[in-house]
This record gives structure tokens, sequence and C-alpha cells, in this order.
């Protein structure tokens, strides 16, 4: 299936970043982490292997189980998602200490089985993809918006600030020296390294890609399941991107007043109440598409 494919080539290339990064730069230049070099890197990766990688390998687990048809890729699926859960337990991922801990082995571990399965299914054949058809332009449309957004993230996940670059650095803030958020004086409008933004991007853009998968899927209730995940997945990611580009590059700037709040994890709160009242509506009318489009004959 091209589509998981395409979506482990993008968390593969971030996590060559990161690991990089970690790698290279003193702590005291990135976010809430202690350690330097290979162990550095080596531990920023694990804790991103649970969260964000984690919530797109659980459905890609249960992908591979449904393509391999067997009782043990289910029981393989069943235990990776167990285990990359773990990452909402208190305190496993934790914002103020990004450093990897034996906490975060679990859901590590549930995304390395996941990556197995999805490796044995792909060795016995994925069947053919969907073919090119007009929807995609509207998520190759969003994918771009969101990659211009989520620039200043990128440059900073390879250890650059993108304010040094030529032309694109007149756009946007990054080295820049503005109070936090959260009451830390004195820090950078765009940290180096790992962000959140970016890895609702990443979020996002795996969302998109996924969703042209439900239409060929064989059962209703697979269809159905995969559908809701995918709607709430892209929400979630977007409302990440978002939240922290609006904070960073126009609450830090001065263009705005107030700053949007933290939807990392879900709560009681009207925001996550749009969130998913948008995922309903998102999934209904992916539903609906990809309902009219079997009855043509074709897929999404």
């Amino acid at each position: 299936m091209f589509e998981a494919l395409a979506v482990c080539a993008l968390f593969l290339l971030v996590v060559s970043a990161i690991l990089a990064t970690y790698w290279r730069l003193d702590p005291r230049e990135l976010y809430h982490v202690s350690g330097n070099g290979l162990e550095g890197g080596t531990s920023r990766v694990l804790v991103f292997s649970g969260w964000p990688f984690g919530l797109v390998a659980a459905p890609l687990a249960w992908l591979a189980a449904s393509r391999l048809g067997e009782a043990w890729a289910v029981a393989v699926a069943a235990a990776a998602t167990l285990l990359i859960a773990t990452i909402g337990l208190p305190g496993v991922i934790d914002q103020v200490d990004l450093d990897a801990r034996p906490v975060n082995g679990l859901a590590g571990l549930g995304a390395l089985l996941a990556l197995v399965l999805l490796g044995v299914s792909w060795v016995r054949g994925w069947g053919r993809s969907t073919p090119f058809h007009r929807a995609d332009w509207l998520r190759i449309g969003v994918a771009l918006v969101l990659m211009l957004w989520s620039l200043p993230w990128i440059w900073a996940e390879l250890g650059f600030y993108i304010s040094k670059a030529p032309v694109l650095g007149s756009f946007f803030l990054a080295e820049e020296v503005r109070p936090s958020l959260g009451g830390e004086p004195s820090l950078h409008a765009v940290h180096l390294g790992e962000h959140h933004g970016l890895d609702g991007t990443l979020l996002a853009l795996s969302a998109l890609a996924l969703s042209r998968v439900p239409g060929r899927m064989p059962g209703e209730r697979g269809r159905v399941a995969l559908t809701a995940y995918v709607s709430l997945l892209l929400v979630y990611g977007l409302a990440l991107s978002l939240q922290d580009g609006w904070n960073e590059q126009l609450v830090k700037r001065g263009t705005v007043d107030s700053k949007l709040p933290s939807m990392i994890r879900p709560d009681l709160s009207w925001a996550w109440l749009g969130l998913l009242l948008a995922a309903v509506v998102i999934c209904s009318a992916l539903l609906r598409v990809g309902r009219v489009d079997r009855l043509q004959g074709g897929t999404r």
C-alpha cells in the first residue's frame, strides 16, 4: 500500500533529522532535554516514536493485520496498540521533561511491532493502490499549505533558524528573543529542534494520505472505523499545527493579543468539543464520498 509506505518514509525523514540535530547541538539550544551526542539523539527519537508516531503506527498495524488476515497478525496489532496507548498515562509524555525514560520504551516497542507487521505485509504483497483521483488535488493543496506554514519548524528540526534564510527570513520569526508564553523569559521565538506544531503537521499529512485507504477496504466496520480515526487524526493534527504557529508567529510578533489553548492532551473544553465536532463532519463527508464512489465503481 503506497500510502502506508509514504507515511513511514515521511516519519523516517523526520527521525533522521531529530537524531542528527539532537546529536550535534548543545541541549541548552534545544527544548527541555539534557542529553547530547548519540544519547541525546536516541533519547529524543524514542520519545518521538511514542508521540506522535505512535498515533499513526497503531492504524498502520491494523491495516497490515487486515491485509494479512491471520490471527497472529491481529494479536500483534492489538499488542502494538496497547503498548502505544501507554503514551496516555500521566507523566509518560511530559513537555517539561522530554528526556527518554524506561516507560517511554513501551510505546516505542509498540511502534516497532507495528513497523514489523507492516514490513511482513509489504513482503507478502500489498496489492494495488488507489489510482489518482480529482480529490487528491485537494489533498495536495492542503499538504502544500501545511508545508509552507511549517517551514520555521522544518528549519528548526534541522537545527537552524529560518529567520537567517534569504527571503524566507523576512516572513517568519525564529531567532528573535521573545518572552515565552509559559512565563519563561528570553527564549527564541522558535527554538531549535522538535516542535509539537510540526508533529501536528505530520499527523495531518499522514491522515490525508491514509484517507485514500478506507474506500477500498472490504469490510464496512473496518472502513467506518478507519475513516473515523483518520478524521480525528486530521483535525487533531491541524489544531496542533495552528495553535503552535499562531502563538509563535502571531502572538509573539504582537499581531494578535490572544493565544490559542493547548490541545495536545484531550480534556473537557470548548476547544476539544469543537475539534470532535469537526472530526464528525469530516468523517461523514468522507463516508458519503466513499459510498458514492463505490456505487460508481471506483475508489477515492
